[in-house]
């Protein structure tokens, strides 16, 4: 019997080949992309899911009260606090220091890189559990030890077996390979090429050895592993206890921020996780099943709409004894051939589209062929989509009364109030993505036109190392001599990044500032005077610092949100206290600057002369090549830094990143409108097509009666015009809260115009009349004489 009903259904879809075009066509479009995002989603919530005992992992964070009262969050905790989570709180098995996981050089022999790792003590490798390729137990107890991931041993040694041979690290520690690891997958949060011991980087900084008793600084990451079932209430209120106790005050406190939680749920809002990454993630979710829904409903509207071609047949069918429930399933298996198909050219779609989808979403996302888990996922999908999709048609067709069907008249099928309000259905959603598409598209510019405070064109950053750190000064030199650049600096922090906070304690006329006696604020040391000229920062009030550190000793510059929020009036010539106890002569006040969020207030911010710096800040020279500027600029790098590979950003490019993941919302959600209206109007073009069919003989009368093909025209046009004006209504609703929500999060933000509502709507009504023109013109254009003569 299935057997007959396979045979059935491909007789069918070869008698009918233009609606099964368009309905497999249709059906695979929607597929495909709900299958691209349900294979990203799911790469989403797998991360760091390959860590055994993931869900004992956590990382302790910081409270704290900033400008305004509000509760702000920071990842970093002192070794102090790290040092009595080990000691003193009950239900915390295990803690781990590190450092923040960033660039540094290695190299062996004549090879120099730069690879990502950090210093961390030996727990961290029993805390995070990742595949050992070799070496045991114990790998970062030596102090002068280091593990590497396989790729970076292979990078440094080749095919020769690393363990116990000598790696060294930025040109100063020589350590030992005593481990390797399985490179670290692109679902984890911590990613890395190498570990060394914290106690190596210990010894050889000294700030780090004075951090050893200083409750104030917190500059490192704390990872720890809790016990089953442990109380995060009762461990961070003990901490808390402990910081109060070691402090003074109550303004610092821990929160406990699971690992199962790190990608997803990345916001902390007023000391609290409050969503983040996976508002994203959903968002994409309800967008994939919107456009499968859209292709089923393509499905249901033109099997439905073939209802009087196979009513002659079910009439037969029933008239020689099949039953209802036969008739239901022949016609199931039928819907189910038809997803097959459209599965089959899903997936043929999938495999071309996806390396252009990993490309464009920065994943690495792939097909699970050999994961027999998928393949179930995979028919448990076509199942459900069979029945989304063929349930309608089926449960319509064998309801059909043999005795009237077989008489010659037309049953029925009680489907058109139906049929529009899918189609309504199908615009409203296709509507609502071009708008999210343009409003999505007008934030990012919004944005991308703020004025960032300083001159970003030709702003070239690299990171400060020991070796360049030593000899800044001839390095300067040299790069102006070479008329490269026209300027050069450096600061702890890159232009279009703070790397460092600290609170301002009193300042004259000190009130409470949203019910705390300091404000939080951004801290950036600037190497030398050239600071504000190379990055053209604009001094509004005062002056700039003198040359040299000496010179400047205790003078601090204020941009204007910091005077602003200190409530200074003549701030030039005050002194303020920051960062504990350090005095500060206010010597000038720049304009704000946008370094962290183009969509948010500038920080307050202090700068102040100091020649511990992180990074070198250049500008190039209009007179030469950025290229072969750029080739001189390395070789002169390369002189007084020969352990590392000359490497730098521009702040242009490194300014764009920050619209990372409004630009990819926007260009997906402007690829799955394009593809949702796509398939709404193949699905209009298959509903036209019949309503021209069934109507052949009545737009003939009217031709006999002296209609005119455009009076033919609207009369064919008018009720899909009404159909999208219809969802557009339906659109504008559910477009305006959703959008207005999305904007909520931005500080700096747009305002939604009708315009771009109606906008929409007047597209998508021009592409349904391109769609159903054709069909209608060549209706009305049929000689009458060859539709009536059957009569």
């Amino acid at each position: 019997m299935l057997r007959s009903y396979i045979r059935s259904a491909w007789r069918s879809c070869r008698s009918n080949p233009g609606y099964t075009s368009l309905n497999v066509i249709g059906l695979a479009i929607g597929m495909t992309v709900s299958l691209v995002i349900g294979l990203w989603a799911y790469y989403q919530y797998s991360y760091d899911k390959f860590i055994p005992n993931y869900q004992h992992i956590s990382q302790l964070k910081i409270n704290f009260f900033s400008n305004g009262g509000k509760l702000d969050n920071m990842a970093y905790v002192s070794i102090p606090l790290a040092e009595a989570m080990k000691k003193d709180i009950p239900g915390v098995e295990k803690v781990a220091l590190a450092d923040p996981f960033s660039p540094r050089g290695l190299s062996v022999g004549d090879k120099k890189m730069i690879m990502t790792g950090a210093a961390t003590e030996p727990a961290f490798l029993d805390i995070f559990k990742y595949p050992v390729i070799s070496g045991g137990k114990g790998m970062l107890d030596d102090p002068n030890s280091i593990v590497l991931t396989e790729s970076a041993a292979k990078a440094l040694f080749g095919n020769e077996d690393p363990i116990n041979k000598t790696v060294k690290l930025e040109n100063e520690l020589e350590l030992r390979v005593t481990g390797v690891l399985a490179d670290i997958p692109g679902n984890s949060s911590i990613q890395f090429q190498f570990l060394f011991p914290f106690r190596a980087w210990e010894l050889h900084n000294e700030w780090i050895q004075k951090a050893r008793s200083a409750w104030s600084n917190n500059s490192f990451f704390c990872f720890m592993q809790l016990t089953p079932g442990a109380d995060f209430k009762a461990i961070t209120g003990k901490a808390d206890a402990i910081l109060k106790t070691a402090m003074g005050d109550g303004h610092l406190m821990t929160m406990i921020h699971p690992l199962s939680q790190w990608h997803l749920y990345d916001r902390i809002t007023n000391g609290k996780v409050d969503g983040g990454f996976i508002s994203y993630v959903r968002m994409f979710m309800v967008i994939g099943l919107l456009i499968l829904i859209i292709a089923c409903i393509n499905f249901v509207n033109l099997s439905t709409a073939q209802a009087d071609k196979r009513a002659k047949e079910v009439g037969v069918r029933k008239a020689i004894g099949s039953s209802r429930r036969e008739l239901i399933l022949q016609f199931l298996v039928q819907s189910c051939f038809l997803v097959v198909l459209a599965t089959a050219l899903s997936l043929i779609l999938l495999v071309i589209t996806l390396p252009y989808f990993n490309a464009l979403a920065g994943s690495t996302i792939a097909i699970p062929y050999t994961k027999p888990a998928a393949w179930v996922v995979l028919i448990g999908f076509i199942l459900l989509v069979t029945l989304l999709a063929g349930s309608r048609p089926a449960f319509l067709l064998s309801g059909f009364k043999p005795i009237i069907v077989l008489k010659g008249f037309k049953q029925r099928t009680g489907s058109g109030t139906l049929m529009k309000v899918m189609v309504v259905s199908q615009f409203a959603a296709s509507i609502a993505l071009i708008i999210a598409t343009v409003i999505i598209y007008q934030q990012i510019q919004y944005g991308k036109s703020r004025p960032t405070g300083y001159n970003i064109s030709g702003l070239v950053m690299t990171d400060m190392t020991p070796d360049l750190a030593r000899n800044f000064k001839a390095l300067k030199n040299d790069l102006l001599a070479s008329g490269a650049v026209t300027s050069v600096t450096a600061a702890t922090s890159p232009v279009t990044n703070i790397w460092s906070h600290s609170t301002i304690n009193d300042w004259p006329g000190k009130t409470e500032v949203g019910g705390n006696s300091y404000i939080n604020a951004a801290r950036i040391a600037a190497r030398d005077d050239d600071y504000f000229t190379t990055t053209g920062m604009q001094i509004l009030e005062g002056r700039n610092f003198n040359k040299t550190v000496d010179a400047d000793s205790g003078v601090i510059i204020l941009n204007e949100a910091a005077v602003k929020q200190m409530g200074l009036k003549n701030p030039v010539g005050q002194t303020i206290t920051w960062a504990g106890d350090n005095r500060g002569v206010v010597v000038g006040v720049v304009k704000d600057a946008l370094m962290i969020s183009p969509f948010t207030p500038a920080e307050p911010t202090i700068f102040h002369h100091s020649e511990k710096n992180g990074s070198i800040i250049y500008r190039l020279s209009s007179n030469m090549p950025s290229q072969a500027a750029l080739d001189k600029i390395g070789r002169i790098f390369s002189l007084y830094n020969p352990s590392y590979p000359y490497q730098y950003a521009f702040a242009d490019a490194d300014y764009e990143k920050k619209f990372r993941m409004e630009v990819l919302t926007g260009k997906l959600a402007g690829l799955f409108a394009g593809l949702a209206i796509l398939v709404s109007c193949l699905g209009l073009l298959g509903l036209a097509a019949y309503t021209a069919a069934n109507r052949t003989k009545e737009i003939a009368v009217r031709r006999v009666m002296g209609a005119s093909t455009t009076h033919l025209w609207l009369l064919l046009t008018k009720q899909f015009v009404l159909l999208v004006l219809l969802g557009g209504a339906v659109a504008i609703p559910m477009a305006w809260l959703g959008l207005n929500s999305w904007l909520e999060k931005y500080d700096y933000r747009i305002g939604l115009s009708p315009i771009v509502f109606i906008g929409a709507i007047v597209l998508s009504l021009f592409l349904t009349l391109l769609t159903v023109s054709y069909q209608a013109l060549k209706a009305a254009s049929i000689n009458p004489v060859d539709s009536l003569k059957s009569e």
